[in-house]
């Protein structure tokens, strides 16, 4: 990428939509409930361990993005 800007930009929007794509998984509330709505906070949601996996898959994204834009496939693309 051109700058260091750039890239913690870039970093930056692919770790959001990573987090709130990994959010989700292992979810397990405490009660069921019988509407269809859901029963609360969930009992675990290891926040923690989440943000830092995202945190690791964010960096290779960034990382393969950048190659990408470096190897000129992308050169009609990005300037």
């Amino acid at each position: 990428m051109q700058s260091w800007f750039t890239a913690a930009l870039v970093y930056v929007i692919v770790w959001w939509l990573l987090f709130f794509m990994v959010l989700p998984i292992g979810v397990r509330h405490d009660r069921k409930d019988e509407h269809a709505e859901a029963s609360g906070a969930p009992r675990n949601p290891r926040m923690l361990i989440k943000a830092g996996i995202t945190s690791l898959v964010a960096v290779a994204v960034t990382y393969g993005i950048d190659q990408l834009i470096r190897s000129g496939m992308l050169a009609g693309l990005v300037q």
